[in-house]
């Protein structure tokens, strides 16, 4: 029986059974298929431990950015962000870079689907920043949304969020990769995502509709950040090899 009341539209109240059950769907049909975003995020949903949880939430509020972001709640989709307008911007800038990342892998910030099974309205909010912030992620690593580059990046959201979901991904996901892939990701990729996501600032904390106008470069080393060797190019020269 659910016991839980609806805490905010889309809410879908569930129990601890229930929840378990929905993870290990998920999880089992998003290993065999993984471009099912859908199943993805219901795998983060259900995985996302309330203490988990409750210490990012605390992460945003001991920042004041971070409360400003949980005050304001903004939402990243193509209505709130003119992409337009960003791929105007000088070349180097936060938001130009974010534009052409979209542009070469072909995606969309209206992709990113409602929380509906994180209780909590305040966390579920904050899973939904986390998920609508990822292509962000995404531009100013460079890494690519091909396998190899979306295992990399839960790695290094894993270190720097401790999201379940996204180190279960990573754990699990290279799993399904060849063996030259495996030694590309855990010689280069996945040293570079624990140092770099374990001593990066709280990437939650970013404001990013706030940064479009600035220098990529000065906002990676503000963060923290030190840009991964270029997939693609890297995988380029092992096949010519």
């Amino acid at each position: 029986m659910i016991i839980n009341t609806i805490k905010y539209p889309g809410h879908v109240p569930t129990n601890i059974a229930q929840k378990l059950f929905l993870a290990a769907g998920s999880g089992i049909y998003s290993f065999f298929n993984p471009r099912r975003g859908d199943l993805i995020a219901t795998l983060g949903e259900t995985t996302a431990l309330p203490m988990l949880m409750r210490r990012l939430r605390d992460v945003m509020l001991s920042d004041p950015t971070g409360r400003r972001i949980l005050r304001d709640k903004p939402r990243i989709t193509s209505t709130s962000l003119d992409i337009a307008s960003l791929s105007r911007l000088p070349s180097n800038s936060v938001g130009k870079v974010y534009a052409e990342w979209l542009e070469h892998e072909g995606v969309s910030p209206d992709t990113r689907a409602s929380v509906r099974y994180i209780d909590d309205p305040e966390c579920a909010y904050v899973m939904q920043r986390y998920r609508e912030c990822h292509d962000f992620y995404h531009a100013i690593t460079g890494l690519p949304i091909i396998i190899e580059g979306e295992i990399a990046l839960k790695m290094f959201e894993f270190a720097n969020t401790l999201i379940p979901m996204t180190g279960i991904g990573a754990a699990l996901a290279p799993l399904r990769l060849k063996p030259k892939q495996r030694a590309r990701l855990s010689t280069v990729y996945f040293p570079w995502a624990i140092r770099n996501g374990a001593t990066a600032k709280p990437l939650i904390n970013v404001y990013w509709e706030e940064i479009l106008t600035r220098d990529v470069d000065s906002v990676r080393l503000e963060l923290g950040i030190e840009k991964p060797p270029d997939l693609r190019e890297l995988r380029k020269r092992k096949q010519k090899s």
